[in-house]
């Protein structure tokens, strides 16, 4: 699974994260690490529930720009 993951400094302490191809997946944590594992988690379960819901998964984004 890859997909494009933003980690920005939280407004008050720790990160906040998000996969914008996952429409509303976000995550936090007090390190960036932390935050990187817990978005991780959280895409993987949002992932779990489309299929379960029989929702169409988005396609897999690259993180790095290619020429094709």
């Amino acid at each position: 699974m890859k997909y494009t993951v933003i980690i920005e400094k939280g407004q008050e302490s720790g990160f906040v994260a998000y996969a914008p191809a996952l429409k509303g997946c976000v995550s936090q944590g007090k390190t960036k690490v932390e935050t990187m594992k817990n978005i991780k988690e959280a895409m993987e379960a949002y992932i779990e529930a489309l299929i379960e819901d029989g929702l169409p998964v988005p396609p897999v984004v690259l993180t790095k720009p290619q020429l094709v």
